[in-house]
C-alpha cells in the first residue's frame, strides 16, 4: 500500500501511518478501526547470563528487527516503564533467523540521533543473543533460540499477570494496525469512511458474539470460558473497541512514544489523524 498505493483501503502499521502524516504525506485518511492489537511483553527475550531484571538492560546492546516497527515502539515504552534508560541502549537492527537485515527493510532517518546500527556480523540476532553478543531481542517475534537454549528466557517470567497488571495500571492495550483509505477516494465519496467504520464495527461485534457461544468452542483455546470471564472483568466485555474515544488513552500513548523516540516532530492530535465516524 505504501509503495504502490495498490488498494483503495488497507490495513497498515499504525506507527507508519502517524509518521507519514506528521511528515506531511496526506494521501491517506485514517479511520479508528484497529484490526491488530497485542501486548508485547512476551516478545522481550534476554540472555539470562547477562540480564535478570529490566534495569540490567541499561547500557546494553539489544537486537530489533526494525527500530521503527510498531511492535518495537510499544516495547520500548514497556521497557522505559520498567526502569530501562533507553538513551543508554545500542539498538542492533537485523533478522532474527538469518544474518543481515529483516526483509527488505531500509533504516528510516530519525529526528535526533539514536544509537542504532545494522547487524553486519555473520550471525542472526538469535545467534548473537545465544552467544551473549547482544543482551536481548525485541520485536514482533521471538528468536528461535528461545526454548532451545536454557539461558535464553523471557524478561518477564509471568507474562499473563504482567500484561494484566500493565493494562489495569495504564489503560493501554497496544494498537498495532489501523485502517487507512486513499484520500482521493474519500474526496470523491465522502460517505465511505463512516460506512466502512460501521460495517467493520458490526463485523467485529458479530465475531465477539460468536466467540461467546461456548457450547462448542469456536477457537482452539482450551480455557476459552475462563478467558471470556477475564475479558468481561478486565475490558468490560469488549477487548477490541473501535472509535477514537474508547482508544484515546492508547492512541495518545502511541503518539507520545513516537515523539519521544525521535520518529515524529510533534505530538499530533487524534482529531487530525482520524475521521470521526460518530460526528
Amino acid at each position: 500500500m505504501i509503495r504502490d498505493m495498490e488498494f483503495d483501503v488497507s490495513e497498515m502499521s499504525s506507527s507508519e501511518f502517524v509518521c507519514r502524516y506528521v511528515a506531511g504525506e496526506r494521501d491517506l485518511v485514517g479511520i479508528p478501526v484497529f484490526p491488530s492489537r497485542a501486548f508485547r511483553h512476551s516478545c522481550i527475550v534476554v540472555n539470562s547470563n547477562i540480564i535478570s531484571k529490566p534495569s540490567d538492560l541499561n547500557g546494553k546492546r539489544i537486537g530489533v528487527q526494525v527500530y521503527t516497527m510498531t511492535a518495537a515502539v510499544w516495547i520500548r515504552g514497556v521497557l522505559q516503564d520498567a526502569g530501562v534508560d533507553l538513551s543508554t541502549i545500542t539498538w542492533v537492527e537485523g533478522d532474527l533467523i538469518k544474518p543481515g537485515p529483516h526483509g527488505k527493510a531500509k533504516p528510516k532517518p530519525l529526528l535526533h540521533p539514536i544509537d542504532r546500527m545494522p547487524n553486519e556480523s555473520r550471525k542472526s540476532l538469535s545467534e548473537l543473543l545465544e552467544d551473549g553478543e547482544i543482551a536481548a531481542t525485541i520485536g514482533a517475534h521471538t528468536p528461535p533460540c528461545l526454548g532451545k537454549a536454557p539461558h535464553i528466557q523471557h524478561l518477564f517470567s509471568n507474562i499473563r499477570e504482567t500484561e494484566n497488571e500493565y493494562y489495569q495500571r495504564t489503560g493501554i492495550f497496544p494498537i498495532m494496525h489501523l485502517v487507512a483509505i486513499k484520500r482521493e477516494v474519500v474526496e470523491k465519496h465522502p460517505f465511505v469512511p463512516r460506512s466502512l467504520f460501521h460495517a467493520m464495527n458490526e463485523s467485529k461485534n458479530i465475531a465477539l458474539h460468536s466467540m461467546r457461544f461456548v457450547s462448542t468452542y469456536r477457537y482452539m483455546l482450551p480455557f476459552l470460558s475462563s478467558d471470556l470471564v477475564e475479558i468481561e472483568e478486565l475490558f468490560g466485555g469488549d477487548p477490541w473497541p473501535y472509535g477514537i474515544e474508547s482508544n484515546r488513552t492508547t492512541l495518545e500513548a502511541l503518539v507520545n512514544l513516537l515523539y519521544d523516540q525521535a520518529m515524529i516532530s510533534r505530538r499530533v492530535t487524534l482529531e487530525e489523524l482520524f475521521i470521526d465516524p460518530c460526528e
